[in-house]
Order: C-alpha cells, then structure tokens, then sequence
C-alpha cells in the first residue's frame, strides 16, 4: 500500500510514518519543502521517499500526488500552533485551507481511488459550554482563534468535496496530544523543556507559564497515529470522528506532573505574554463513535507520555 504523509517532518507526521513502517505493508511517501526541519524524521532515512512540494502551489501539488499515486492520503501538513494564527492569521488560512484545496482538486482531477484523512482538531469547537461536555460531533463551532477557524474550514471543505463530488474523506477531530518530539512552543513540551534547561544549569530556576487554569483532553501522538491510520482502514466516507483519551487535565495539573519528575527546586511565575487573547476555557471529549466504528482506545498513561517527553529533552 502507498501512503502518502503530508507534514511527515512535523510532530505528528514523524510518529505516523514510524507507525506505517512498524505495520511492514505500507510503503511510506512523504513531501518536505526546500527550507523543512528534517531532525523528526533522520532516524528514517531511507526507510521512507520524500518529495519536494508545497502545497499551497496547485501545479507542485498535482505533480507529486500524480507520481506517488497514493492509496492513503493522510494530510497533517498545517500551521498548527494557535498563538501563531494571532499574529499571522493570513499564513494560516491560506496554508491550511488553500493547501488542503489543492489537494482535493488534484486528487478529483486525476480521479484517483484513494482515502483521505483530514486531520482536524478540538479547537474547532471552541466556546463550549459546561452542558455541553463532553464534547460529541455533533457540537456546534464556536472557533475562538484563526487557527480553528482554519481548521472548520478544512473540516467543511473535506465535507463538502464528500457530498459534491463523493470523494472518500475521512474526517479526524483530534483534542490535545503530546509526546516526544514534541515542539517546545506547546505546553507540555515548554515545561519539559523548561525544567530540562534548569536541570542542566543552562537558565535560573525560573519556570514561566501562561493561563493554568485552562482544562484539555490529552492524548499520547503514538495512540493517536493509530488512530488516524484506522480512520482510513475502518472510517466511514464523510463522517467526522473526535480522538481523545476522554479525561481532562489542567494545565496546572500537567505542570505539577512534569515537576513530580524532577528533583530540582523550581519557582513558577506566568508570564503575561503567554497569555490568549481568548481561550477556550474546557475541552472534553466524547469519542464512543470512533470507538464503537473502530475498537481503537487509548493505551499509554499520562504520565508515561510525560515522563518521555522530559527524556526526550534530556537526551537532546
């Protein structure tokens, strides 16, 4: 089977390729642009083809997905981090949505039989209300930043393509995740990194936070990259499904976790700059329907995905 992997050199994409090639039957493709981060994805080398596209560029596009001719699209490729899209909601719009367009368009007019997954996310929901938790797919959006509303766009549009032209779509809403490789701009991975630099002496004992007070579902990447590749072995064309571990965590909590690791004597203070201009104040889902379709669950504890994000930053 041919897999394609957009975002292969991100977070998320790195563990999925690990995940196809663990399986033995799938055959891993994978696009970079010319200026990509490739340090998530050295230990692959030759193990996977890369190619050279971007996707906001429909010619360079349709060249690379006429070439591979995949079987499986899983498209993770995205501005993903929400304070970015404060201050380039532009670049997140076009890189998300326009990108993901082209997809489509190429795959419709090369007429190729493969499944697609859309990889979405919790921030679709946004504004959420306690009566409402936990959250199902059938919530209504109430995006709180341009990221997820980026990402109601490409939720729509993966909708619309079903319906227009019955493409099989696939769409994933994944809540938080988190785990090695982690970048440090997210919050787990920043105060791992954190305590990693206090460790080592390479900064005072000083750990700065933003909004602790803010709940989320959080899930291990590795559990989560199975998901997705089930979604496409086991989804239904054009339906949404929620991934997440269904159990909440305050960043607060996490933070008392990560420092229960540790045998340094740290102070925290928050930093204002941290701080959303809104925030979306509890996410909690509900992801039975994924579960009843697919017998996927969640396997790796909380903890242990933290305590391997600290190694990770130890070893780096």
């Amino acid at each position: 089977m041919r897999a394609l992997i957009t975002g292969i050199t991100g977070f998320a994409g790195s563990h999925l390729a690990d995940y196809c090639l663990e399986r033995g039957d799938v055959d891993v493709y994978g696009i970079i642009r010319w200026r990509s981060r490739t340090e998530n994805i050295e230990h692959l080398e030759g193990k996977i083809k890369l190619l050279e596209c971007d996707l906001r560029d429909a010619t360079s596009t349709r060249r690379v997905i006429e070439k591979i001719s995949p079987e499986y699209i899983f498209h993770l490729a995205a501005q993903s981090f929400v304070p970015t899209s404060w201050h380039a909601p532009t670049e997140s719009l076009i890189t998300n949505v326009i990108g993901q367009l082209n997809i489509f368009e190429a795959v419709r007019e090369l007429d190729l039989k493969c499944r697609i997954q859309i990889a979405g996310s919790s921030e679709e929901y946004g504004m959420v209300y306690e009566d409402e938790l936990p959250i199902k797919e059938s919530n209504p959006f109430r995006p709180l930043s341009p990221y997820a509303v980026s990402k109601v766009g490409q939720d729509m549009l993966g909708y619309q393509y079903f319906m227009s032209y019955k493409m099989d779509i696939v769409r994933t809403r994944g809540f938080n995740h988190t785990g090695p490789r982690r970048g440090s701009v997210f919050v787990a991975s920043d105060f791992a990194r954190q305590i990693v630099d206090i460790e080592a002496g390479r900064r005072d004992p000083l750990l700065f936070v933003g909004n602790l007070d803010a709940s989320r579902d959080f899930s291990d990447v590795r559990d989560v990259v199975r998901a997705y590749f089930l979604a496409l072995e086991k989804g239904k064309a054009g339906e949404a499904y929620n991934i997440c571990s269904e159990k909440a965590h305050t960043i607060r909590e996490v933070l008392d976790m990560l420092l229960a690791l540790t045998d340094a004597k740290i102070e925290v203070k928050q930093d204002t700059t941290r701080l959303r201009p809104s925030d979306v104040p509890r996410l909690l889902g509900d992801s039975s329907k994924f579960r009843n379709e697919t017998g996927w669950k969640p396997e790796i504890p909380f903890e242990t995905t933290l305590r391997d994000i600290l190694e990770y930053w130890r070893q780096r």
